[in-house]
């Protein structure tokens, strides 16, 4: 499974945000130029993001915007839905009720395990705070899940 461009650039400006957005708004020039993204491809982003309520933009002077909400509140999987990211493996696009991707209507042979795969990438991407991804937590989460396996 691939992550497309639109959610790994969400999350990027977005953990942007979080880092640097604390006391003031951030303004998406500068998120622009710390991150190497477009400014008109964060504009488009942005305005999904606002959509679904996890930034709030600030008009003005000094404006831009804000996280809606504490980092640590924030998931990651909501960002990358909210950008319009479905979260799956599997390569069927849209199954009939009882279909799949196959010429038929069948089911592959390995889709449900693509379709466990997703809901794995889905379940650990909403247990992941953007406050984990800014203090650098994720490396320490995965020691300990290593750690408490053996």
């Amino acid at each position: 499974m691939r992550l497309s461009t639109k959610g790994r650039y969400a999350v990027m400006a977005m953990a942007d945000l979080a880092r640097n957005g604390a006391d003031r708004a951030v303004s998406l020039a500068e998120i622009a130029t710390r991150q190497e993204i477009s400014l008109s491809y964060l504009e488009q982003l942005f305005a999904r993001l606002r959509k679904a309520d996890l930034v709030k933009s600030v008009r003005g002077p000094g404006g831009g915007y804000r996280l809606a909400r504490p980092a640590a509140d924030t998931w990651v999987a909501d960002i990358v839905l909210a950008v319009d990211e479905p979260i799956r493996a599997t390569r069927c696009e849209n199954h009939v009720k009882a279909g799949g991707c196959m010429m038929a209507g069948e089911r592959c042979i390995t889709h449900n395990l693509w379709e466990d795969l997703g809901a794995e990438i889905h379940r650990y991407l909403s247990s992941v705070s953007l406050d984990d991804v800014v203090t650098n937590r994720l490396r320490n989460r995965r020691n300990a899940e290593v750690g408490a396996a053996a």
